[in-house]
């Protein structure tokens, strides 16, 4: 295979890995890079769904000794069957609006204004919460969440669905004005991406299946490989940096990039199309 078409496998992989997890919607960054890169025809879109298994590895290896205290007590203890019920009600909103709205939200939302406008407007929100709302913590550890918390950010997490949205920015930000600290908006972000990755990309490749290859697995095989790497270091970073900072950085990028989006649309340098 093309060592030039590699390469740029590996830099969508960067990408994807560094943005999933990170509140700055992983999918307008795909789409720019893809367009600079000239790789945005259809085979690309489906490996741009295909190299998230990447980063859905890295989350599992991050919190793996959690996962799996969780599975092997599962029977026998109430806080592992309280969590694991946590994560699937959180899951739930996005998987049911996710599947009866998936074509809606590929029709009607993914154009340069939708895209920069939630750009944009998640930057404004996010500087509103850090600096104006002060949300109240009222829980400090992850298995201290009811049904009611996790059902909460569930909702918000399907806010994600709106291209430009970013899933980790809305579940986040959306814990942390729920009551929920920092840190455990962070890693109830991180534990539901991989329910709700997992279903969007099983779903996504489904419905894409004529466009795979047994020809590409070169291709897909680099692209995981690099995601899985960038994400396991943007997680474990992202970690460090929540202790010490808030995401004001983030929001001011958002609203930049968003800019980005208009100027790439209005030249016609990217045409952000589904």
């Amino acid at each position: 295979m093309d060592i030039v078409l590699l390469l740029k496998a590996a830099i969508m992989g960067i990408v994807e890995g560094l943005t999933e997890f990170l509140p700055i919607s992983s999918t307008g960054h795909l789409i720019l890079t893809g367009a600079l890169l000239g790789f945005d025809d259809e085979r690309a879109k489906v490996f741009d769904i295909a190299i998230q298994s990447g980063a859905i590895l890295a989350v599992i290896i991050v919190y793996w000794a959690k996962i799996r205290a969780t599975i092997v007590n599962l029977p026998n203890s109430r806080r592992a069957q309280r969590f694991a019920a946590n994560v699937f009600i959180g899951f739930l909103p996005a998987g049911i609006i996710g599947f009866t709205v998936y074509k809606a939200i590929k029709a009607h939302l993914f154009n340069p204004p939708v895209v920069a406008g939630a750009f944009i407007v998640g930057g404004f929100i996010i500087l509103w919460v850090e600096k104006m709302a002060k949300p109240v913590v009222r829980i400090h550890d992850i298995d201290d969440m009811s049904g009611l918390d996790a059902l909460k950010v569930g909702l918000v997490q399907c806010l994600g669905m709106i291209p430009g949205t970013s899933r980790s920015g809305a579940t986040i930000i959306g814990g942390m004005l729920l009551g929920l600290s920092r840190k455990v908006a962070a890693e109830f972000s991180f534990f539901l991406a991989i329910p709700t990755l997992v279903g969007a990309t099983v779903y996504s490749l489904y419905k894409e299946r004529a466009l795979l290859s047994m020809a590409d697995m070169p291709l897909f095989g680099v692209g995981f490989v690099v995601s899985f790497v960038a994400a396991w270091l943007c997680i474990r970073w992202l970690l460090k940096f929540i202790a010490t900072h808030d995401f004001v950085g983030f929001a001011y990028y958002r609203i930049a990039f968003g800019i980005v989006v208009l100027a790439t649309a209005w030249t016609g340098t990217v045409h952000w199309t589904a």
